[in-house]
Parts: structure tokens; sequence; C-alpha cells
């Protein structure tokens, strides 16, 4: 049986361009999912609360959260705002929490970058540090604003994976080098997550799903980066990839016809 192409929605934000409210996202992040993960990139507005969720899931057969200038709005994870001039994105919360908690449910594969990371464990009931850089006992996760796109994304610290576990084995390191340009971070983690991967100072930087029926996996860094040339890169793409389309092979089973089954 030909295996179906999977098709992957894509987290876009809104955002004023030139004026106009616009629903945008960096190419960084769809070029992998076509080149790495092998599936059709589909672009999802953030629709919130007028986006049809179950025609969403049963259309696609992956999810990217991606990365964002934006923060989560602390009021989803019951915490007062830090600081006001801290970007926000209410669309896009609206949009991805629920989102996100439809998603698991159906099995329909995940992959959480940066601020993806963050709203999926929001989304399960998890909080964030609003300020890292503010937090006694880590470091300075943030981009050196001085340095140019190539130096900002450069490696910056190492991620050590935890021993035995599920990410450890799909990349067969315990430990490697990754680019950090994030303000927030995770304070407690979801119940259902499972901790993955940790910086130096301890800082989650990676998870999965303890009971999910389907692929999950969530980073903080931005494996999308020159993905092509990054090994780790193309490892965490490719086991989202083919996840896609175990799904989509799935479901284009469920939905044959009897007679076509009994063939």
């Amino acid at each position: 049986m030909q295996s179906v192409l999977p098709l992957v929605a894509v987290s876009t934000d809104l955002k004023l361009l030139a004026g106009h409210p616009t629903y945008a996202v960096a190419q960084k992040y769809v070029d992998p999912v076509r080149d790495l993960s092998g599936c059709l990139p589909l672009l999802l507005p953030a629709l919130g609360d007028t986006l049809p969720i179950d025609a969403l899931l049963d259309a696609v057969h992956g999810l990217v959260f991606t990365g964002s200038p934006s923060n989560v709005e602390p009021r989803h994870y019951g915490a007062a705002l830090a600081n006001p001039e801290s970007p926000a994105d209410p669309a896009r919360d609206a949009t991805t929490l629920p989102l996100i908690r439809a998603a698991i449910a159906r099995g329909v594969p995940v992959f959480g970058i940066c601020r993806g990371f963050q709203e999926i464990n929001v989304a399960l009931g998890g909080s964030l540090l609003q300020e890292v850089h503010n937090t006694e006992g880590f470091a300075d996760h943030r981009e050196d604003g001085d340095l140019d796109i190539d130096g900002q994304y450069g490696p910056a610290h190492a991620v050590h994976a935890v021993p035995g576990g599920w990410l450890e084995g799909m990349v067969d390191a315990s430990s490697w080098q990754v680019n950090s340009l994030h303000g927030q971070g995770i304070k407690t983690l979801a119940p259902d997550l499972l901790a993955q991967a940790h910086a130096p100072d301890g800082l989650v930087e990676a998870y999965s799903h303890r009971h999910a029926p389907g692929f999950l996996l969530a980073v903080q860094w931005h494996p999308e980066w020159q993905a092509a040339n990054n090994p780790v890169s193309r490892k965490l793409f490719a086991a989202f990839g083919d996840a896609c389309r175990d799904h989509a092979n799935r479901n284009r089973e469920r939905l044959r016809p009897p007679e076509a089954k009994a063939a």
C-alpha cells in the first residue's frame, strides 16, 4: 500500500505587517517539515475560538507549534503579568491551547518548538518562569542582540538527555549543543509531561508525554534553524515525519470502505 503524503498544520502568529493584521510564520519552521519530515506543511491561521478543531484534526496528520517573539499570557497558568511590556498574542493563545489538548487526545502527532514548547506545557496545566534571566539559579538564555542572526542562532550551551530516556535513544547521544533564544522557560512541568533533557542550570529543555496515544515531542531550543545541517535536528524532524506518516496511513485504513478492506 502506497504511503500517504501527510498534511501538517503549522501554527502562525497574528501580527501587524505594514499596518495590516497578518497571519505569519517564519519560513525556517515550514521548510524542514517539507524537506526533513517529508510532509506537506499547511499554515494554520490563529482563528481563536472560531477554529473548527474537530474538522482540522480530521484533515491533518500532524501539528507543529512554532516559536514566536510573543509570550503565552500568564493568566492561562494562573499568574499575574510580571512585565507590562511582554509581547503577547491572545489570538494565538486562544487557538493553540485548546487545539493542543484536542490533538493529544486524538493521538495526532505534535511537535513543539520554543513558544510551542511553552504552550503545550501551559495547555496541560504547567506554568512558566516569565523571566528566566531574573530567576535565581538560572542562566540568561536570551540571544545576544549585538550579534548577527547567525551568531544569535549559534551554539549557546549543552543539553543533557535524561539517561535511558526516549530522546536519548532517538538522538543516540547523551548531550549535544543547542542555540538559546528565549526569555521564558518551564517553572512547573505539567503532570502528564516527562522531562527528556535539561540545560546545565537544570532548566527543562525537552519533554515528551507520559500517556498520549500519539507522538509528542517539544524542545525549548530552535532545531529548525539550518536544520538540514544539524544531525540532531534531522533526527527530530525525521521522527516527527515518521509519526505523521503512521497516523496518515492508519487514518486511511480506518476510512477505507469494508469491501476494499476485504479485497
